[in-house]
């Protein structure tokens, strides 16, 4: 009877070791959960994944800061700009979806993505439509940049005299941002009515959608989870010169499939930024208990077509490549010399730095990032961060620039941000909890395994010194 007792808690052990390697060598529970999270990654109506797409419960601001030019009269001279930051002026951003509807039998999904701004006082520096910011004059520039070396020049140098517009402008921050009625522009606007007499760097965006958006379900392919395939009726932009730069690639960034592995680039399209971008891994961390890959853009997005030739798409007119670090998006702000960076030109070419004294580049503070549940998919906390800059030069036919010299000038910039509530961390961690559960399963087994195992070996060394001891007894009674 001792020995069946042995020999089944040896079997038992052995069988239990042998059983654990064998599920973690085939990872049977790793793919259980992976197949779950997959199933459950969907845009299917009455599910709690597309509630949270539909209206992200996260609180998502936008902090907009200035830069303030405290030596206009010099610069005009061709003294090197200096500028102060002053901000943030901190707005609540709410951004549900609208008007969804689903496609070809659920594999697809339009909506648009209206976004309401209300101030928020207690997370701001001052009153934006007191605060004052001296800057540059955006439609005066791109009247000048407009009309130069056409027969509307000397009609807009008599309007720029008639109306006392210089090179620089100042207005209340409630104007830059939200819109006023710009006279040089209100009278081009009776010739050219597609010319908006309205100007401010977000004008009409306040309680307006970019357009309508076709999002792919991933009800055939979780990968294909909320990846735009549509803007606007289109599958493709137009405003570059180049096919791949024309591509509309990624997600609008506020989701992306599950299970992302640290090897792989993350694509996001931006109506911002006029293009597509993609991200790299750059760190593991952890928000809210949480763990997270943190992802930032690649150096090689905003390169110089020396480092990355695919870059010269974006060069328009083709060849006027501005450098590392800055982005033309004038083809598609009708023209007005509009130009991107990340804030304080932050990974730019040091010239753009040095060009404007005040600039002072910090990654915590000026790199764009997504930090992104792995398993999930799901965004526990991101910064998007954009400068917006104005190319301006010394134009021979308007003394208006005098003798300023050519500069990518800094007007403002914006840090769009979110963190997950607690509620929906609590629960997220809830599911990894459960994940964990499952995938842990195997340890659990192997671990009775060696239980047995060390009982099964105490059992035998036990017997074999019962064994001894009665053999020792019988040679003392001979």
């Amino acid at each position: 009877m001792k020995s069946l007792c042995l020999v089944t808690v040896g079997v038992l052990a052995m069988t239990l070791l042998i059983a654990s390697i064998s599920l973690l060598v085939a990872h049977v529970f790793q793919t259980v959960v992976d197949l779950q999270v997959k199933q459950g990654t969907v845009l299917k109506n009455g599910t709690e994944t597309f509630e949270a797409w539909e209206d992200p419960p996260p609180p998502v601001y936008m902090q907009f800061y200035f830069f303030n030019v405290t030596n206009p009269l010099e610069v005009l001279q061709g003294a090197t700009p200096l500028v102060e930051e002053i901000g943030p002026y901190t707005y609540r951003e709410y951004r549900p979806r609208v008007h969804v509807q689903f496609l070809d039998n659920g594999t697809k999904v339009s909506a648009l993505n209206p976004k309401t701004y209300v101030f928020e006082p207690e997370k701001s520096v001052g009153d934006p439509e007191v605060d004052l910011i001296r800057t540059i004059n955006i439609p005066a520039v791109t009247a000048m940049e407009w009309t130069r070396s056409t027969p509307l020049q000397f009609a807009t140098e008599v309007l720029l005299l008639l109306y006392q517009e210089s090179l620089f402008t100042v207005r209340s921050v409630h104007e830059l941002l939200w819109g006023y009625r710009d006279r040089l522009l209100a009278t081009i606007h009776v010739l050219h009515p597609e010319i908006d007499p309205v100007f401010g760097l977000f004008s009409k965006m306040n309680g307006s959608d970019d357009g309508e958006y076709v999002f792919l379900s991933g009800e055939t392919n979780y990968l294909n989870f909320s990846r735009i395939v549509e803007w606007k009726g289109k599958e493709s932009l137009s405003w570059w010169t180049t096919e791949a730069c024309n591509m509309i690639n990624g997600t609008d960034g506020t989701s992306f499939h599950p299970l992302i592995s640290k090897d792989e680039n993350i694509y996001i399209f931006s109506s911002d930024f006029c293009r597509s971008l993609f991200l790299v891994y750059d760190s593991s961390g952890a928000v809210a208990g949480v763990p997270t890959f943190r992802f930032v853009p690649s150096p090689m997005v905003f390169a110089n077509t020396s480092v990355n030739p695919a870059n010269a798409g974006f060069c328009v007119p083709a060849g006027n490549c501005p450098g590392t670090g800055v982005l033309n998006v004038s083809v598609c702000r009708q023209g007005a010399p509009i130009f991107l960076s990340a804030p304080h030109f932050y990974q730019a070419d040091p010239k753009f730095i040095e060009d404007i004294e005040g600039m002072h580049p910090r990654k915590e503070y000026h790199e764009t990032f997504l930090d992104i549940n792995p398993l999930t998919g799901l965004v526990l906390q991101a910064a998007k961060r954009m400068q917006v800059n104005v190319h301006v030069r010394k134009l021979p036919e308007f003394f208006e620039t005098g003798n300023i010299r050519t500069l990518i000038f800094p007007v403002m910039y914006i840090n769009e941000s979110v963190l997950i509530d607690e509620a929906s961390a609590s629960k997220l961690r809830h599911v990894l909890l459960e994940a964990s559960v499952v995938t842990g399963i195997p340890f659990v087994i192997m671990a009775l395994g060696i239980v047995f195992g060390i009982v099964f070996t105490v059992l035998v060394c036990r017997s074999q010194r019962i064994r001894e001891e009665g053999g020792e007894v019988l040679i003392d009674s001979e």
